[in-house]
């Protein structure tokens, strides 16, 4: 990994930022925001998103679910990575099966985010992204297909990085320490670097180690982000940056424990206990360079430009078990060693024309654009040292090496190949009358797979049609009713009879509710109720083909249905609040339940009360049961239970302050993963003690 290049840079560009600052005005240490424009001061809460359309609408005005982390939120819920954001999210169920989370919300597997509005697929459900290098997490829920493309109707994730805001110097330093010898240090420092101030400098740098409460398991993350944005002139800005985040996890899981003894009972081993050895790692190292430009015309018409670039890494070495475990003996399991490194890069990039104009009297808004993203895997090395399964003696005490490379080794090589979508898209919000607004649009998508290997065939889907079409009726200047139909599709490697490939998975939602804003837009609620469908499923057929190939054909395929109720914001100056409530019901085409590994009801609640210089904040996470059936095996349950988290800080005075965040308060037991060789624990209760110096 090259942590020390990227230190050493951090370093260089933070000295920069503070020499260019006090060479500018003894006025430097002025308070200015460096907050988002669409986000208030200190808020649970934002003016308006782009997530959904691309068109920047307020939470009221936005025909689905749709909810934001704002900075103020993950600050107070103590929140500091993908995985764990995600566990605060209303309706998404966790399945973790080792380092890799296999999220899903109403019911579907949640397989992209967004990074500034464009979609990411490379590995998606391992990178266990830091969240200090982005301002807000905005969520939209159902189909998103209209500013996606392909991916599944669950739920839209759009992180939203920070920009380089501040004209004077400002900056925040950090400094935490937790359970299991958590330690840990951020800076992030903004400053303006020219005389006129119309280039403005942002870096954000992060180190941190820990341990667990898993045996053998420590962490290692470093982080470095830095972006810089221009005004080229009064009509145009341009914003260039770039991130390195190195993640380095030793002793580490692959899969979990096992579920069933030999005789059948269930296995309930401590928490502490896990399926490792001190030789394990999952490292993984991720670069990002992106630019935007924005030149705005005249009429207000404006031009938005934007290219990213990632290119991540991984390096593992792992140890799996499988079996059961013989309660006196610790016998019946096997083992399997695995070392590989990925290597994984991906370019996008969006333009888009946004219109406005006036028609009857009334304000229309139209953006037209085009978007490109290209996916490609480089590198797929790995080898089962020394074959498959070998047998473990004694579960309760074992001692695995990993073998050097061998002749007796299985490698397993994937070619390279990739992932290219094209795009062009339409949307528009549309001024009916003084109440009644449309937000419509369309999308028209290509999707084409290829791979170095030969055995591997071509998958292409031209002309994809993504349709868009919201109702918004304002019943007074506080409420809103709204309706929307969404789209979104899923490419399928599955063949029929004639060896073609069966059409893309549909997903389609259908959503109504009721909006309100209130307390001069500082506090959001909503009712949702929803219908999503994917259709258009590959099954077997049980018949084969005469290459021996398994012919499918396409079915009807699963209808999640249900009701989600969100409240956020500020009801005082002095009391925030976040609530959510979701449930759903999912079947397929034989009326069966759905992944039933998805919790059917869940709900969140958190608030907070600041009195004078002390904050005291509370929340309860609840999720419903899940389970996965065995064949020939008892059901695994993860019976329903609740979480509760608390915190407090104080104000030492008005640059310096502490606070306390405790998870899992009464320490509850439970799995955040099951199946019968991945049983893994949630956390147990941990506290995290931050110190935090701003200027």
């Amino acid at each position: 990994m090259k942590k020390n290049k990227v230190i050493g840079l951090s370093l260089y560009a933070i000295l920069a930022l503070q020499v260019a600052a006090f060479g500018e005005s003894v006025n430097a240490l002025e308070s200015v925001d460096v907050i988002s424009s669409d986000e208030k001061k200190e808020s649970y809460t934002v003016e308006s998103m782009s997530t959904s359309t691309k068109l920047n609408l307020s939470i009221k005005d936005t025909p689905q679910s749709v909810s934001v982390f704002t900075r103020q939120k993950l600050d107070d819920l103590g929140i500091n990575s993908y995985s764990d954001m995600l566990a605060n999210v209303t309706g998404v169920t966790l399945d973790r099966w080792d380092e890799r989370l296999h999220s899903s919300a109403r019911g579907f597997v949640i397989d992209y985010y967004k990074i500034d509005g464009m979609p990411t697929y490379n590995a998606y459900n391992d990178r266990d992204l830091d969240l200090s290098m982005y301002e807000r997490v905005e969520i939209v829920k159902g189909a998103n297909g209209l500013t996606t493309g392909a991916g599944n109707p669950g739920m839209s994730i759009n992180l939203v990085r920070k920009k380089a805001n501040s004209k004077d110097l400002k900056g925040t330093l950090k400094l935490e320490a937790g359970s299991w010898d958590s330690y840990g240090a951020t800076v992030d420092i903004g400053s303006s670097l020219n005389k006129n101030e119309t280039i403005r400098g942002r870096v954000v740098l992060k180190h941190k180690n820990s341990n667990s409460f898993m045996d053998k398991y420590n962490s290692e993350n470093n982080l470095f982000y830095g972006v810089i944005d221009a005004d080229l002139s009064d009509n145009t800005n341009v914003s260039v940056g770039v991130s390195y985040q190195e993640i380095n996890k030793n002793g580490i899981r692959w899969g979990g424990l096992p579920a069933y003894h030999t005789d059948g009972t269930f296995t309930n081993f401590d928490r502490s206990k896990t399926v490792s050895e001190d030789w394990t790692y999952w490292d993984t190292e991720i670069i990002s360079v992106f630019t935007d430009l924005k030149h705005n015309f005249a009429n207000g018409v404006s031009l938005n430009t934007n290219y990213s670039y990632n290119e991540i890494s991984k390096d593992t070495a792992l140890l799996y078990f499988t079996g059961a475990v013989d309660k006196a003996t610790g016998a019946g399991t096997s083992s399997m060693d695995w070392e590989a490194s990925e290597e994984k890069k991906e370019h996008d990039f969006d333009i888009n024309v946004n219109i406005p104009f006036e028609l009857g009297g009334l304000e229309q808004e139209i953006i037209i654009g085009t978007t490109y993203n290209l996916s490609k895997q480089t590198k797929y090395d790995a080898r089962y040292p020394n074959g498959y399964y070998d047998s473990v003696a004694n579960f309760y005490n074992y001692n695995i090496s990993l073998p050097s490379n061998s002749n007796t080794d299985v490698p397993y090589v994937v070619e390279p190949e990739q992932i290219e979508q094209k795009a062009i898209y339409l949307a528009g919000k549309f001024q009916v009358t003084d109440e009644v607004k449309v937000i419509a649009g369309t999308r028209l998508s290509s999707y084409k797979y290829t791979s170095d290997d030969n055995s591997k065939d071509t998958r292409k889907f031209s002309e994809e049609i993504t349709p868009y079409l919201g109702f918004v009726y304002d019943l007074n200047k506080e409420h809103s009713l709204y309706t929307s139909y969404t789209s979104i599709f899923k490419p399928q490697d599955n063949k029929d009879a004639n060896g073609d490939y069966l059409d893309p998975i549909k997903g389609d939602s259908l959503e109504a509710g009721i909006k309100g804003e209130y307390l001069d837009e500082t506090l959001n609620a909503s009712l949702s109720l929803f219908r999503t469908k994917q259709d258009n499923i590959g099954q077997d057929t049980g018949r084969k083909t005469l290459n021996n190939e398994t012919i499918y054909e396409a079915t009807a395929g699963v209808i999640s249905k249900g009701i989600e109720i969100d409240i956020s914001g500020k009801i005082t100056d002095n009391f925030s609040i976040d609530f959510g409530v979701a449930n759903f019901s999912a079947k397929d085409k034989d009326d069966e339940k759905y992944n039933t590994k998805a919790s059917r009801t869940t709900a969140n609640i958190f608030a907070k009360y600041k009195f004078k210089d002390f904050v005291f904040g509370a929340g309860l996470n609840y999720k419903s049961k899940y389970y996965v059936e065995v064949a020939g095996k008892e059901t695994i349950t993860q019976e329903a239970f609740y979480l509760v988290n608390a915190m407090t800080s104080y104000d030492i005075n008005n640059n310096l302050k502490v606070q306390l965040n405790i998870h899992n308060l009464m320490d509850k037991k439970y799995y955040e993963g099951i199946g019968s060789n991945s049983m893994v624990y949630g956390s147990p209760r941990n506290f995290t003690a931050t110190l935090k110096y701003s200027f």
